[in-house]
């Protein structure tokens, strides 16, 4: 049997919510492009129903998803705004208030289903005449040489590219196939998500108390309801997903000081390992990796999907660059401004959100007394807390805006 071939400018390995922007966000620009996906996401569910899974989008990711023209139906499929968030030490006694209204913003940012920011950018890939969606397909193997590169799929079917990009996940086989290095540590934790119904209204606002064990987060839901990622050491986690619904309930409105008073569990749970992860470099001839796939981030600030935001737009505008200066979109001249552009930047993050995990993490007295002094004195700061909020919406920082 004769091989079949397909050639394209840019092949995007893995169609999640970053991959998905980037294969969007290059339709119309003149080339072709592909995206290799396994499975498609998921279109029906029924009404009311909440998949754990949920993001923090911050105003950057809005609007990069606004220009997409897929805001209006991420909006029609379900997005809780939340307006305000209050964060707070268990042992430290340090607490800090943010609200939108100080920086004259409608809110802080939108809590959003995975599976419907996937969903609303597939049906917009659906449409578009240069992007082919290769689904179910994964790859196998990756060859490269100064032609372009060949992906192998699972089928046998060879796809050439000029550029590949590896959107696949913070276990990415395009950047081990690449030998592409990656430095980090797992942080010995586990974040428990699940959705919650609070006995109180959660006034659209975000929860954030830091236990010695790991931060729990209350993030607003529309219908009323809560989602909760709980960051807790390996043990501790295993301690509470061993434990029947009533009991986890009892433990996590213990854990959230009744702040919304009791809370029950109204959904499964789901416990993923936390890791940080960084790769040494983005790039190399013919290929780029973008999301999880070049970082994994603690998620204590909900960064991690906005980052691969900005690295979709980066990479987006790096390329734009290159056919306009009439260069070669694979080479190191274009890939590199993306690199420049994102690496350092995400780099701050991630090592100031490994600083918070272990700030917060300490029982160390004078560590304790220092943080809750620092979050006391910073709530009277208001300046400080506006140049806070600026910086987690994101706000004149997009790449490419």
């Amino acid at each position: 049997m004769s091989e079949i071939q397909m050639s394209f400018d840019v092949v995007v390995v893995g169609g999640g919510m970053v991959g998905a922007a980037l294969a969007a966000n290059l339709s119309g620009r003149g080339l072709s492009i592909a995206l290799i996906e396994s499975h498609e996401p998921e279109k029906h569910w029924p009404v009311g129903e909440i998949d754990p899974r949920v993001s923090a989008l911050s105003r950057a990711s809005q609007y990069l998803l606004e220009r997409l023209s897929v805001w209006d139906r991420i909006q029609e499929l379900g997005v809780s705004s939340y307006r305000e968030m209050h964060v707070w030490d268990a042992l430290g006694g340090g607490h800090i208030h943010f609200d939108s209204q100080a920086l004259g913003e409608r809110d802080l940012g939108h809590i959003v289903e995975n599976r419907v920011v996937r969903l609303a950018l597939w049906e917009l890939l659906e449409n578009a005449d240069d992007v082919q969606l290769l689904c179910p397909a994964a790859i196998v193997d990756l060859e490269r040489d100064i032609a372009g590169s060949r992906l192998i799929l699972t089928n046998g079917q060879i796809i050439n590219a000029r550029l590949v990009v590896g959107a696949d996940g913070r276990d990415s086989l395009v950047r081990a196939l690449c030998g592409i290095e990656t430095e980090g540590w797992d942080y010995g934790q586990r974040a428990i998500v699940a959705h919650v119904r609070p006995t109180e209204w959660h006034r659209e606002t975000a929860w954030q108390r830091f236990l010695p064990t790991g931060p729990l987060a209350l993030l607003p839901l529309a219908d009323g309801r809560c989602s909760i990622v709980w960051s807790a050491d390996d043990a501790r986690a295993a301690e509470l997903m061993a434990l029947d619904d009533a009991a986890f309930s009892a433990a996590l409105s213990e854990a959230s000081e009744l702040r919304l008073g009791p809370l029950t569990l109204d959904s499964p749970r789901v416990a993923i390992p936390l890791r940080l992860q960084h790769a040494k470099t983005y790039v190399r001839p013919g290929v780029a990796l973008i999301g999880d796939a070049a970082h994994a981030i603690h998620p204590l600030a909900g960064q991690g999907v906005n980052l691969g935001f900005m690295d979709a737009a980066a990479l987006t505008s790096a390329l734009e660059t290159g056919l306009a200066h009439d260069r070669n979109i694979a080479g190191l001249w274009t890939l590199r401004r993306y690199e420049r552009a994102r690496r350092g930047e995400n780099q701050l993050m991630l090592q100031a959100m490994d600083l918070f995990k272990q700030l917060f993490g300490s029982e160390e007295p004078a560590v304790v007394r220092a943080r809750g002094l620092g979050l006391s004195a910073t709530d009277r700061l208001e300046p400080l807390k506006r140049l806070f909020m600026t910086q987690a919406l994101g706000l004149g920082r997009e790449p490419g805006a």
